[in-house]
């Protein structure tokens, strides 16, 4: 993904000729590939009008453009994506978004044009904040299965001194329902395998003889159990800890160790039942809010062109994908070239930090000729 610049100038012979210099010399020094964007003619209203929507349409791209980064992001995140597949899911109408800019076309449809300007920002607005509530909504939903799941999931992962033994241990491992005897779960050190079988049984009195087994086995150590009288668990504790066998606090429970299975199996297909509309939902609205917010530009430069170049409405807008490497030598050729539409103004801007009211324009970022950056390279995964 790149950045890219959406530019106008006023539409008479002049500065057409202009453009028409400024697509050879970029072409030809590869500084950039160049494609007309077609606003079509809007209502004007006041200008007064004009300059409050500037603020307002400001803001709103602001809020498109985070939007669109933190959809593009959450895709990444529900594919786990690590081959970077992802990107090729962030399309605008079916198509990648470079394509789709080159070849913009106002969706009347939306967007009717007949309406006000303000009208037609209402309807992004609204637009744009019932995605972020849904985001907000489904990403929240999601989450707290895959959150429950990864919990549950990291029990089974670690060492046998702390993970889950639902999935290891078995009824039948264990004396149960004895008003004398338990069952304990003692975790051994690999190297110390021959000194338990020697010794467990003379740890404390009352250990049933030829009572452990090796049920289960990590990098670390293995799980044996070992049955003995209840009334010398401490004892048989103190002195398992002293010989480097330490006893798990473990009681059987079949009902809870089912449970726990069975919360598993649901979580992981609550995940797999919610991922597949999940991410169609993120992937169609994705491509939503990018349309919008190359709307939300394109109002952008039709407000700006006519506070800038004046009325009857007459401006000619072009998308710019500059070279990476050429972009300082790219915004120099286009200076020169149109330096004539603002002469004095930029060089005042450059000198003392003019700023324009309602034109959203700083020291940094004036240009003799209506310009916006469309930001795309933060959409990589």
């Amino acid at each position: 993904m790149s950045e890219l610049w959406l530019i106008s100038v006023p539409g008479d012979k002049t500065n057409l000729a202009a453009m028409d210099r400024m697509n050879t010399v970029t072409s030809k020094a590869n500084l950039s590939s160049n494609a007309k964007f077609i606003i079509p003619e809007l209502k004007v209203g006041t200008l007064d009008a004009l300059v409050g929507l500037s603020d307002e349409l400001g803001k709103l791209d602001t809020f498109a453009e985070s939007l669109i980064k933190k959809i593009a992001q959450y895709i990444g995140e529900v594919m786990d994506d690590s081959t970077n597949k992802a990107q090729e899911t962030l399309l605008a109408n079916g198509v990648d978004l470079i394509s789709y800019l080159a070849r913009f076309e106002w969706d009347m449809a939306k967007y009717p044009i007949k309406q006000s300007l303000k009208n037609i920002m209402e309807v992004l607005i609204k637009q744009m904040s019932q995605i972020d509530t849904d985001l907000k909504s489904r990403s929240s939903a999601y989450n707290n299965i895959k959150g429950n799941l990864q919990s549950l999931e990291r029990k089974t992962v670690g060492n046998l001194l702390t993970r889950t033994l639902a999935d290891i241990v078995n009824k039948e491992d264990f004396v149960l329902d004895s008003e004398y005897l338990v069952t304990l779960l003692v975790v051994v050190p690999k190297s110390n395998y021959g000194a338990w079988q020697k010794t467990y049984e003379s740890l404390s009195d009352m250990v049933v003889p030829r009572s452990t087994k090796l049920i289960a086995e990590d990098a670390e150590g293995g799980l044996y159990t070992v049955t003995l009288f209840r009334k010398v668990i401490d004892d048989f504790k103190a002195k398992a800890r002293e010989n480097k066998f330490i006893v798990r606090e473990f009681l059987f429970n079949e009902k809870e160790l089912q449970s726990e299975k069975d919360e598993i199996v649901k979580l992981a297909a609550d995940k797999k039942q919610q991922y597949g509309p999940l991410l169609r939902w993120l992937k169609v609205n994705f491509s939503e809010a990018f349309i919008a917010w190359i709307h939300i530009k394109a109002l952008r430069v039709f407000v700006e062109s006519v506070l800038r170049y004046g009325l009857p409405v007459n401006f000619q807008a072009v998308v710019l994908q500059p070279n990476k490497k050429s972009m300082k030598r790219l915004r120099d050729v286009l200076n020169a070239i149109f330096r004539h539409l603002d002469e004095s103004a930029a060089a005042n801007m450059k000198d003392i930090g003019m700023d324009i009211p309602g034109l959203q324009l700083s020291s940094q970022d004036y240009y003799p000729y209506v310009c916006f950056k469309i930001d795309l390279t933060n959409l990589d995964f």
